[in-house]
């Protein structure tokens, strides 16, 4: 499962970020082609961000859906898996949408000083 490894590198990046601030939330965006199975990081989250400024923290996953664009027409057309066929009939796409795995906000708790 390599989401454990991918998940403690969004808890250090997220960590390093809020600079010890505690955090009490972090949103994610995944895309539906990156290979990364949003059940699984929620499944690890917690404990990955135990001992971190993460800890306690909600985890909100938006999940991209894939988007290619074709070579020849330059039709858009959804994609469930990396590969497809255009209508015009071309198997040469550009992924445009699907592939994201991105720390899209923290949300933070006040602190007085």
């Amino acid at each position: 499962m390599h989401e454990l490894g991918i998940t403690q590198n969004i808890v250090t990046i997220a960590a390093e970020y809020a600079n010890g601030n505690p955090v009490k939330r972090v949103t994610l965006e995944i895309g539906q082609l990156s290979a990364v199975m949003p059940d699984a990081i929620r499944f690890c989250f917690d404990v990955c961000s135990q001992g971190t400024p993460l800890a306690g923290a909600s985890l909100e996953i938006i999940e991209t859906p894939g988007l290619g664009r074709c070579r020849r027409c330059s039709r858009e057309i959804a994609l469930d898996v990396p590969f497809g066929v255009c209508e015009c009939g071309c198997q040469d796409l550009q992924i445009i949408q699907g592939e994201e795995l991105l720390i899209k906000q923290l949300e933070m708790e006040d602190v007085c000083v």
